[in-house]
């Protein structure tokens, strides 16, 4: 599994808002590859942002 799906399962597995420094700290994942990821899921439209700095798997 690579870093994309890693962080894409953790946004899936989690229910509540995270950073990407929590993300990045939870899964183990370099911050600045963290951001790369979820810069390319919020392009992609999986993940949006309920508050400033804050993610989560979009519903």
């Amino acid at each position: 599994m690579d870093n994309y799906d890693v962080v894409l399962e953790f946004f899936k597995n989690n229910d509540t808002p995270v950073r990407a420094g929590d993300v990045a700290e939870a899964t183990g994942v370099d911050r600045k590859e963290v951001d790369k990821i979820m810069a390319r899921l919020k392009k992609e439209e999986k993940i949006v942002s309920p508050k400033r700095c804050y993610w989560e798997i979009k519903k």
